[in-house]
């Protein structure tokens, strides 16, 4: 099997370092972005030390001129990808009832929505052309309802589920495969700041970079996990009348952190 030319955006922390250190083990050739230079600078050096080979690419996923700058490197670097794995996200939560910004829903969707269709613009023409490679987009069992004190979170992965399921068809028959990657909890920087018991079936970085990475690999459609939380959620709590919903997830708002 050759050796894979990976895409991984948000590469500095959580799921997206484990990831990476995942693949260089693997011998993988890999693009890395994040923001932030001295924990991007660290995860590089740590996938060289593994085995991989790093391309850090310092910048922000929803500043589209920088995406494109930073795709024209990867192609002089590394030819290309066959992966693409969009995972960078940021999370913005709190009760509409203690104040409800529109600038909270700029900040998430500049991430979590544009950085993934500002990539996906810029990689397509090329795995078009050469009818292969994998679009993978990271987004969440949030995505399934809207949860309560989550309205730019939750919706922003909601967009991004739909936008790759759009993607995933209009693609098919041309040998590009899109995989929708949907954890659940994640013990990463986003959830440090919430309680445990607000967070069942908390995974840890490890565990949760080898099943989105079998996935992918897998190319399936959909790779969601934990199995019984996920599931739960898609198609027990996705499926509830809208009146038992806002009653359960009302309830649950009350424990949320503030």
């Amino acid at each position: 099997m050759p050796v894979k030319r990976v895409l991984i955006t948000g590469a500095s922390s959580g799921l997206g370092r484990e990831m990476a250190l995942q693949l260089a083990r693997e011998g993988c050739r890999l693009a890395l972005t994040g923001r932030r230079e001295d924990r991007l600078q660290e995860t590089a050096a740590a996938v060289r030390a593994a085995g991989g080979e790093a391309l850090a690419l310092l910048g922000d996923v929803g500043d589209h001129a920088c995406v494109l700058r930073h795709y024209a490197l990867v192609k002089e670097k590394l030819g290309g990808l066959d992966w693409a794995v969009m995972n960078a996200g940021v999370s913005k939560s709190g009760s509409a009832l203690k104040g409800y910004h529109a600038a909270d829903f700029r900040l998430v969707y500049e991430s979590n929505v544009f950085g993934l269709v500002n990539w996906i613009e810029a990689v397509l023409p090329d795995m078009l052309a050469a009818g292969a490679g994998t679009i993978a987009g990271i987004a969440s069992v949030a995505g399934f309802r809207g949860l309560p004190r989550s309205g730019p979170y939750s919706s922003s992965k909601a967009a991004a589920i739909a936008i790759l399921e759009s993607l995933r068809v209009d693609l098919r028959g041309t040998g590009v495969k899109v995989v929708i990657v949907c954890p659940g909890f994640i013990r990463t920087p986003l959830t440090d700041k919430w309680k445990s018991e607000d967070m069942p079936f908390l995974m840890e970085p490890e565990e949760a970079a080898k099943k989105s990475l079998a996935g992918i690999r897998a190319g399936r459609r959909l790779v969601h996990f934990p199995w019984v939380f996920s599931a739960a959620v898609r198609y027990g709590v996705r499926n509830l009348p809208g009146f038992l919903y806002d009653r359960i997830a009302g309830g649950a708002t009350k424990r949320r952190p503030k």
